[in-house]
Order: structure tokens, then C-alpha cells, then sequence
């Protein structure tokens, strides 16, 4: 291998008893580590975490308003694409202008009321069953009336 050194730049060299060698006094530079963990703030940075003790911020989250929200093509699986109807997305930080706020460290759950659900539904079903009863009693009452007939 060669390397050139430029004495010009004020390297600092000191020559120790024994064999010729070099060292570096000094070094601006790191270890070598990898990623090994991230997190995301409410402000949507996403700081990683390296293996030499390092963190760094790698990334931000940005997030978007459309002028016609409602022209949002439903894609499946609570995804959406935008279309002309929709207007040129407006990107920026999250919580700027209109745009929804992050909160970090959480999950986002249902927005389904499953209590008041299945309450509609008990209540659906026993409508059903009153409403087959009375069309059952109907029936019966027309079944004895023309019986009465003859």
C-alpha cells in the first residue's frame, strides 16, 4: 500500500526509541457501529441508536393535507391514494397548519365502539325476532279465521 503525507499541514509526528513507527495523536473519527435501535419523536424525527453509543437523527416523518379529502381513492386496508379531484398534496411537519399530530410510542387502535356495536346488533336482532313473531301471529290469527269459515 502507499500513502502520502503532506508535513506542510502541521501533522504532528513524535518518534519513539525502537522501531520506526507512527501514531496518530489525535483522531476526529469513531467506531465503527451499527444501528440498533431507533425511535421516533412527536415531532416526527427518527433518531437512531448505534452500537459505538452514537445516536443520530436519520430521518423525518412528514405528513400531508389534501384540498379534497373527501376525493381520497380507498384503496383497501385503511390506505388511500390521492387523485386529480384531490389536488397536489400539501406536505409538511406534523402538527403544522392543518395537518394531524404524531404521538409517539403509541398504537393506534380501533376507532370502533365494539360495546355500542354489539349493543345495535342485540337490539337489531331482537326487532327481528318481535317483527317474526308478529307476522307468526298474523298468520295463525288468518289460519283460524279462515277455518271459522268453513
Amino acid at each position: 500500500m502507499t500513502f502520502t503525507i503532506d508535513f506542510a499541514t502541521g501533522a504532528d509526528l513524535v518518534q519513539y526509541g525502537g522501531q520506526n513507527t507512527m501514531e496518530a495523536r489525535f483522531s476526529d473519527g469513531g467506531a465503527i457501529g451499527s444501528l440498533v435501535g431507533y425511535t421516533i419523536g412527536d415531532d416526527g424525527t427518527v433518531a437512531g441508536q448505534f452500537s459505538n453509543g452514537k445516536n443520530a437523527t436519520l430521518a423525518r416523518v412528514a405528513t400531508a393535507v389534501f384540498a379534497s379529502p373527501g376525493a381520497l381513492l380507498q384503496k383497501g386496508d385503511g390506505n388511500f391514494i390521492a387523485t386529480i379531484q384531490t389536488g397536489r398534496p400539501l406536505i409538511g411537519d406534523p402538527g403544522s397548519g392543518s395537518r394531524g399530530l404524531l404521538a409517539a410510542g403509541t398504537l393506534e387502535m380501533s376507532n370502533v365502539d365494539l360495546a355500542k356495536e354489539f349493543t345495535n346488533l342485540i337490539i337489531a336482532q331482537r326487532g327481528f325476532q318481535a317483527n317474526s313473531r308478529v307476522i307468526t301471529a298474523s298468520d295463525e290469527m288468518l289460519s283460524d279465521l279462515v277455518n271459522l269459515k268453513h
